[in-house]
């Protein structure tokens, strides 16, 4: 009888159970909060990965350039758990700019991010190759997901920002470098142009291609300016402490919930750079196939 009831359960309110008892920490001190308790309301949760990592800065990237689109379609509160300590998800969000933009949580093991089901990457419970003979870190596991091992979206993800698309837009990449850019970070004003309309984003002014909805290198070339204005700058600061040096490998993924226990929408990461596309998270929410 209860197995009966189990699978007559929808699949995203049997998804969600395993949340249920699972703790974060907010920033600012405050007692641990159950995540399965934060989607019981329509809210989005994005389940991140270690401060400094390619996919946790595009998500907070993307979020904070969709967050107002979310709540203007119902979206209640928008939450990132991040696989890492206070003081490195303190300087994530100041890097960001994601004051005020959503509420912040520490998950240093990356607990929620196992329950939820996001990937663990490549030999997640193994330290060697080859029945022993090779002894493998977790240093060394991440470097093999970045060729595809355990992530096999990693590749076509990288190289898909290189070679742009010109179909659907992705307005937050140009909110992204400008935000960078203003801190600072490479390439700084080099993304301004002068044109005969006077100053214009350098994408934009591309022969060809510049009414693309994602142009050739653009989204390059905000990875490079977060792997050297962000993540390596700010290494030390952001970096997973040595005994969790497991979460290098973990993927993230999004959550969005209904109000009623299950799910509108949900993504899982399968691979380094293959986070959500939030034009696909706004079609869910306005009732369009995905």
């Amino acid at each position: 009888m209860q197995l009966a009831l189990l699978a007559a359960l929808p699949t995203a309110v049997t998804a969600l159970q395993p949340l249920n008892g699972i703790g974060v920490k907010p920033l600012g001190g405050a007692a641990s909060i159950d995540v399965g308790a934060l989607l019981d309301k329509k809210a989005a949760v994005i389940f991140g990965t270690y401060a400094a990592d390619f996919n946790a800065i595009e998500y907070g990237q993307r979020l904070r350039h969709y967050a107002p689109k979310l709540k203007e379609r119902g979206v209640e509160s928008l939450h990132l758990i991040l696989n890492a300590d206070e003081a490195a998800s303190e300087k994530f969000v100041e890097l960001l700019g994601l004051e005020g933009v959503c509420d912040v949580y520490c998950d240093p093991n990356g607990a929620a991010g196992r329950a939820f089901g996001c990937g663990r990457g490549w030999l997640p419970d193994e330290d060697s190759l080859f029945d022993g003979q090779i002894p493998i870190n977790a240093y060394g596991k991440l470097f093999g997901m970045l060729l595809g091992l355990g992530a096999w979206a990693t590749l076509p993800a990288v190289i898909g920002g290189y070679i742009g698309n010109p179909w659907r837009a992705q307005p937050w990449i140009a909110d992204a470098m400008a935000q960078g850019s203003a801190q600072g970070r490479w390439p700084g004003t080099g993304l301004v142009v002068e044109t005969g309309r006077g100053s214009g984003y350098a994408f934009d002014e591309l022969p060809v291609v510049g009414d693309w909805g994602r142009r050739p290198l653009e989204l390059a070339t905000l990875r490079l300016q977060n792997m050297i204005g962000v993540s390596l700058q700010n290494w030390d600061a952001l970096r997973p402490r040595d005994d969790q040096l497991a979460v290098l490998t973990q993927l993230g993924g999004l959550a969005i919930g209904d109000g009623a226990g299950g799910l509108l929408y949900e993504w899982k990461d399968p691979g380094i750079c293959a986070v959500c596309n939030f034009e696909d998270a706004l079609d869910a929410l306005d009732g369009k196939t995905v």
